[in-house]
């Protein structure tokens, strides 16, 4: 009796091995995604090691990061996918707008920056309020006044789709859509935004020679802008004061909104001028219209206050001709290629 008691178990016992092992052979058909090798341009430094150090980049989560972040799904009401801020003809950067637009007709409350070389930075945004690119888009995705999304509605939204289900499944081998593998598949595809073939590049690599002008501007910038903006990333990723009167309809004290400490009042991120004919306007919140008017600011507008940056308190010596040789050169940063490569931009799949 005792013996005959043992067949339901033991029988439940081989059906369970039975199914464990077809679930172990099921998810063994999933391929391995394709790892992608980031490549640091020659004339730049190493990226950030912590930029990819648990997001290991493939080509399906390049992919699925891409879709994503072109996808308005990702907004409230679907007119707000990231690149509508960050568009690819103007740098991954907002074209001719001062802030950009936001859900309900509102407005954001800085400059939009462009999105290129993101891996050699460890802290995001103009105030540097972000320490990790996985994380930076949950400050957009859920402003009120940018996509006005919670991750809860994106996740359901993301599940209903077919497709997206298949695109998780490659990229990290499991049909699961979270909160965690969106970040990490749009920080693989933005963080794979390499800006680095300009002629400037191509100089550096002894491929082309400047014209007289870009080496006289070439000149200039060295002397008189490089100690901010320092090659090859033409920034020094440092938070500085420029001597920008506050705007009042604004009321950005900068850094100081994270750091709560005095001394970093109206501190700003240096932004850096590659591709900067392309991401006008210009500053935190786009007062310069052109690069001509920011230029100027330096020669004749610096206002002095706690925290103006030293370098800047006695202006900066600019002339006329001199400003002309380094509008050539700061020409010479446009990357054509990188603001028309195929790879970067909105997907048809």
């Amino acid at each position: 009796m005792k013996n005959l008691n043992t067949i339901p178990f033991l029988l439940f016992l081989l059906l369970f091995i039975a199914i464990v092992n077809a679930c172990k052979k099921t998810d063994s058909l999933i391929p391995q995604p394709t790892a992608f090798v980031f490549i640091t341009p020659p004339n730049f430094p190493k990226p950030e090691s912590i930029t990819f150090q648990n997001n290991p980049l493939t080509l399906q989560g390049i992919k699925l990061g891409r879709k994503l972040f072109y996808d308005g799904r990702l907004s409230k009401d679907g007119n707000f996918p990231c690149s509508s801020c960050h568009q690819q003809f103007a740098g991954f950067a907002t074209y001719d707008h001062s802030l950009s637009h936001g859900f309900n007709n509102q407005f954001t409350t800085r400059n939009a920056p462009g999105l290129f070389n993101l891996a050699w930075q460890k802290s995001f945004h103009w105030d540097g309020g972000i320490n990790h690119l996985e994380v930076q888009p949950l400050a957009p995705i859920t402003a009120p006044n940018e996509m006005a999304e919670t991750v809860e509605n994106i996740i359901a939204k993301l599940k209903a789709d077919a497709t997206y289900k298949e695109m998780f499944r490659d990229a990290f081998q499991t049909d699961v859509i979270n909160s965690q593998n969106i970040l990490k598949a749009i920080a693989q595809f933005v963080g794979t935004l390499v800006s680095a073939d300009s002629k400037y590049d191509k100089v550096s690599r002894g491929e082309t020679v400047f014209t007289a002008a870009e080496q006289r501007g070439y000149v200039v910038f060295k002397l008189k802008c490089a100690s901010c903006h320092k090659e090859p990333l033409f920034t020094d990723l440092s938070f500085r004061n420029v001597g920008l009167p506050i705007n009042p309809d604004l009321n950005d004290k900068g850094r100081m909104a994270i750091t709560q400490k005095s001394q970093d009042s109206l501190l700003f991120k240096v932004p850096s001028l590659r591709n900067v004919a392309l991401t006008a306007p210009y500053s935190h919140d786009g007062r310069f219209a052109s690069i001509g008017a920011m230029i100027d600011h330096y020669r004749f507008s610096v206002v002095n206050g706690p925290t103006t940056d030293p370098i800047l308190r006695n202006k900066i010596k600019i002339d006329d001709f001199e400003k002309l040789d380094l509008l050539n050169f700061l020409q010479s940063l446009t990357d054509t290629a990188f603001v028309n490569n195929k790879k970067f931009a909105q997907p048809t799949f």
